[in-house]
């Protein structure tokens, strides 16, 4: 992927199956991952802290014969402080705006809980619904049909699919029904890119991974990352970006002794972010006290929310 930002571009005039999917369902049940793996290429992060996805992110996938836009958008969960409100705004928003709805949901997730979920996400919506029943490495086969039964009872789902996303089991499956269920229309992005995010931001993003990957249970929901600079140059790309955290006391936490964890979180990230851009990067990281900043309607604004 070259370049800071890609632009959309109206395709040709041919009619193809295309148009817009949103990836919804629960915190951590494999959204990002099955985008991944769908694109081919890591585009959206991915860790196994719930709540990692906090923007809406677009990804694309192109055949000869369709073109599949995919929205990947944070796990529905209830929450008062206004970080929380503003994930679960977009993850609903983005059910007025598509074609199709996948819901995803684990397999070895207590079902009444995940059934409230789901009906108050579905109930009343017309868009056409696919329920994807993930982790299916992690339960019993004999355990399946009793599941989709129970499934089956609380939605008319267009289409009911087990798969295994960190597996990479299944994804060709709804590919297939997505290609199925898409209406007719014109190719909306160019053929030959994978996502309209500008490389900044994914470079954010995965500084931010890292972070979730990294630290301890309390850091990665008080981390934000702010991209300072971003300069490309012929055989480099220079970094510079601030994670934001919450508390004095958390700062030692990211830095760590001499430090060591920003190192290690840093040399992460740049070997990522090389693989996004094919050329050598050099990231430069400071860590900078925001409090509170989850609760500050403005500063969640300049963030993007």
């Amino acid at each position: 992927m070259q370049g800071d930002t890609v632009g959309m571009s109206q395709g040709e005039n041919e009619q193809i199956k295309s148009g817009m999917v949103a990836l919804v369902g629960p915190p951590n049940v494999g959204k990002s991952t099955l985008l991944n793996a769908l694109l081919g290429q890591k585009i959206s992060i991915v860790s196994p802290k719930p709540q990692t996805t906090r923007n809406r992110i677009l990804g694309i996938v192109n055949g000869e014969d369709y073109q599949i836009v995919l929205l990947d958008t944070p796990g529905l969960h209830k929450g008062t402080i206004p970080l929380n409100v503003e994930m679960s705004k977009i993850a609903l928003e983005t059910l007025g705006e598509v074609d199709l709805i996948v819901f995803m949901v684990d397999a070895t997730m207590p079902l009444p809980r995940i059934g409230a979920e789901l009906t108050e996400c579905l109930s009343g919506r017309k868009t056409p619904a696919i329920l994807l029943i993930n982790k299916m490495d992690l339960m019993r086969r004999e355990k399946l049909l009793p599941l989709i039964e129970a499934y089956q009872g609380l939605h008319d789902f267009a289409a009911i699919i087990p798969i295994s996303a960190l597996q990479k089991e299944g994804p060709d499956q709804l590919l297939a029904e997505l290609i199925r269920l898409l209406p007719e229309g014109p190719r909306y992005f160019p053929d030959d890119i994978p996502t309209d995010a500008s490389v900044r931001f994914i470079a954010a993003e995965t500084i931010r991974e890292k972070v979730f990957l990294l630290t301890g249970e309390e850091i990665p929901y008080a981390t934000a990352v702010v991209i300072d600079r971003f300069q490309e140059g012929e055989d480099l790309v220079t970094i510079d970006a601030t994670i934001i955290i919450e508390k004095d006391s958390q700062k030692g936490m990211v830095i760590g002794k001499n430090g060591a964890k920003l190192k290690e979180i840093g040399t992460a990230a740049r070997r990522d972010i090389e693989e996004l851009v094919q050329t050598k990067v050099m990231l430069k990281l400071w860590v900078k006290v925001k409090k509170n900043w989850t609760k500050n309607a403005s500063f969640l604004k300049e963030l993007g929310f």
